[in-house]
């Protein structure tokens, strides 16, 4: 029985990059042998057991045969007869399917180590077209190394399984799953690319897809592009480490200019309205966790908003704030202010701009929550009002503080 190290950990050893899971590959043992070496098992599709120490992964070697559409039509062989390269040779890419032994002789049967140097993203074998999983996955990888490039082969592969209608066996978890992930990656305006390119796109997020070709206003947007735009946002996003929900909220924010009537073009009167109803769609489709689609919702409706909020006075400030449920969750707002920050740096030539409505809304929000709203709730109770009549009284004290602390331009304030 052999142990190898294999897969992404090899790959990232390669590149000078550390941190990451690492997954080992049983070579001619059997579970039993595992078990009797005090190895956990916790695989329910394939042999996998967990190391009694370190607790890392470890698999017997096997091979795949596709059996049915999608990716759960497989049926798994493994044993001790599988040899190491059979275990490679199912891996999607070749930067995937390289192993390294006690020894730390790297063992490389499908040209990964020349594909790292070429910075290349190419299929191991035509296996590939077999898991639609695998377009997903190869998006997600040209998002965290966005220096490298697809091998034609592999772009003619996956055109073909998106032909095919392989792409539209994906269950929405997995299809989540892959896609949020992609979104966190370095540049997530590859990932974009990519499943454009292939025609995945427009399967799994047509909402997203639509926004190419769809003009904009050049004297706000000199990208001019939706979806320029959109790609962008969300590279700014990742250039801020903003947190999943964000980048979400980034990606779905502008969905409704995709359906705006040709005759108002490039005007996008009430794109915000559309968007929320359409993102609502993609959340329900794919499964999204409630705090990205909750934020995505009231960024999509609100961020027009926020962007103009210099012009607002303390009372309108207020209804803002409170359409975006900010008092009782101000770091949601915040994450809602990095979104609207994002959107208006995902635009050409403002990538470096400071955007003082975030900073100025963030302090608005400070000066709310420092007002007692105890106290101003039994002054109100006591002089005898119930109900609306408190919260008036609470916005009022809310107005009363911003106007003490802050300058609110007025007509004479005018150039």
């Amino acid at each position: 029985m052999k142990i190898y190290l294999v897969g992404g950990a090899v790959r990232d050893e390669l590149l000078g990059r550390t941190g990451g899971d690492r997954d080992w590959v049983v070579v001619g043992g059997t579970p039993q042998e595992l078990i009797d070496q005090g190895f956990t098992p916790v695989g329910k599709d394939f042999p996998v057991f967990l190391h009694p120490h370190t607790k890392e992964e470890h698999a017997l070697a096997r091979t795949e045969r596709k059996t049915g559409p999608g990716y759960h039509g497989f049926d798994v062989y493994a044993a001790p007869d599988v040899t190491l390269e059979d275990d490679l040779a199912r891996r999607d890419l070749t930067i995937n399917a390289m192993a390294r032994d006690a020894s730390g002789t790297i063992i490389d049967p499908f040209g990964g180590q020349a594909d790292l140097q070429n910075k290349l993203l190419r299929h191991v074998s035509v296996a590939f077209e077999e898991d639609p999983v695998r377009i997903l996955r190869l998006a997600r990888f040209a998002a965290r190394f966005h220096d490298f490039h697809v091998a034609e082969e592999t772009r003619y592969l996956m055109r073909k399984m998106v032909d095919l209608g392989e792409i539209d066996h994906l269950v929405p978890e997995r299809v989540w799953q892959e896609l949020s992930r992609g979104l966190m990656e370095a540049k997530p305006s590859r990932m974009l690319d990519v499943l454009r390119e292939c025609g995945a796109l427009a399967r799994l997020l047509p909402e997203v897809d639509r926004l190419w070709g769809v003009a904009q206003r050049a004297d706000y947007h000199p990208e001019v592009d939706t979806g320029v735009h959109l790609n962008m946002v969300l590279d700014m996003a990742a250039r801020l480490h903003a947190p999943l929900p964000v980048r979400y909220a980034a990606l779905c924010h502008d969905l409704g200019k995709g359906t705006t009537p040709e005759h108002i073009l490039p005007r996008h009167l009430g794109h915000e309205g559309r968007s929320v109803d359409l993102l609502r769609q993609v959340s329900a489709r794919l499964r999204v966790p409630v705090e990205c689609r909750e934020l995505a919702e009231v960024v999509a409706r609100e961020h027009g908003n926020i962007h103009r909020s210099d012009d607002l006075q303390a009372a309108a400030l207020i209804r803002l704030l409170d359409r975006c449920d900010a008092f009782r969750k101000p770091d949601r707002f915040l994450q809602i202010l990095q979104a609207c920050e994002c959107d208006a740096r995902g635009r050409l030539h403002f990538e470096d701009t400071h955007y003082a409505q975030g900073e100025r809304l963030a302090q608005v929000l400070r000066i709310c929550l420092s007002v007692n709203t105890a106290e101003v709730s039994a002054r109100a109770l006591a002089e005898g009002h119930q109900g609306p009549a408190v919260g008036r009284a609470i916005a009022h004290a809310r107005e009363q503080a911003l106007e003490a602390h802050l300058h609110f331009p007025t007509r004479s304030d005018a150039p």
